[in-house]
């Protein structure tokens, strides 16, 4: 097996991180395709049901994992959208335990044109969609009920 001195973790694991997030990218990707995201956000919904609140060990490092893995497989997907990423990071976070919040937003100041995106968030960071700053440009559709920072807390990317 081969080391990844720089990392700590082996190249296998790397690999398999990469071909379970690329076959989960793709899978999102025909549903969404296909108008089925319903199909994607019950699947979700019902494995971040069983998450049991607080966060679980190591969940910086399952949070980079996720966000490095689907970023890495959406190049590789034809048109893998914000929301096939959210969508796909959000079920593979949900299966490690952890718990995420996925939202929309709309850039603000755009006049009549909608381009909405998608963020995943855990616990107020963002995981996957952009920057801090970035997401300082946006405006969610919808309160958030858990994952809105505190007034003057602000938010941060994960590193990747």
């Amino acid at each position: 097996m081969i080391f990844d001195l720089a990392r700590g973790r082996t190249v296998a694991h790397k690999l398999q991180l990469g071909l379970v997030a690329l076959a989960t990218v793709l899978r999102v990707r025909i549903a969404l395709s296909l108008n089925r995201a319903d199909i994607w956000r019950a699947r979700n919904a019902a494995l971040c049901a069983q998450v049991p609140s607080g966060a679980p060990q190591n969940c910086d490092h399952h949070l980079r994992e996720i966000a490095w893995s689907v970023g890495a497989a959406a190049r590789l997907v034809p048109v893998a959208s914000c929301l096939t990423q959210a969508l796909a990071g959000q079920y593979l976070l949900a299966q490690r335990g952890v718990a995420s919040d996925l939202r929309l937003s709309l850039p603000a100041g755009q006049g009549d044109a909608f381009r909405p995106h998608a963020w995943l968030l855990h616990e107020g960071q963002i995981v996957l969609g952009g920057s801090a700053e970035m997401l300082r440009t946006h405006q969610f559709f919808v309160p958030p009920d858990r994952s809105r920072p505190a007034e003057g807390r602000t938010l941060r990317a994960v590193s990747k």
